[in-house]
């Protein structure tokens, strides 16, 4: 898979072992910033994943900041984008399997190493249940498509 790596100042370190992990795991990540570990302003990082997902350019994206929380606000303002905070190995199954989660939002500040690579793993092999939840997708797909 390709997938997209973003973070905020908070996350640039955890995004580097997390783009380390994805290529480890035989993925291609794409590091879409930021450079160092200077302040920056979180939704420039989101929009730059969010673009590239809902563009088909990537797969899927992975966005960390202090909480996860902004990075997935910012990430769902995009059509097509499907973001979710996770926070342990249920919420990273789950996300996937009833939401068909595009985008995997993480806390830096509150996650250990271990649980992260841990989540991302799930994430990356949990395949979309369907059936029920494909029909509230195509539900909330139609409430974005009143917006445009």
């Amino acid at each position: 898979m390709k997938i997209a790596v973003a973070s905020d100042h908070r996350g640039y370190e955890v995004k580097g072992k997390i783009i380390d992990l994805l290529n480890q795991l035989g993925h291609e990540a794409v590091d879409e910033g930021p450079e160092s570990g200077e302040s920056v302003d979180y939704p420039e990082f989101a929009a730059r994943v969010a673009k590239s997902v809902a563009g088909g350019g990537t797969d899927r994206g992975i966005l960390i900041c202090g909480t996860g929380i902004g990075m997935c606000i910012a990430a769902n303002k995009f059509t097509g984008v499907r973001a979710a905070p996770c926070h342990d190995d249920l919420t990273a199954e789950m996300s996937r399997l009833h939401n068909d989660a595009n985008v995997m939002c993480l806390s830096a500040d509150l996650l250990g190493e271990q649980l992260v690579n841990r989540m991302v793993e799930i994430w990356l092999k949990t395949e979309f249940e369907g059936g029920r939840h494909a029909r509230r997708l195509e539900k909330i797909a139609d409430y974005e498509s009143e917006e445009d």
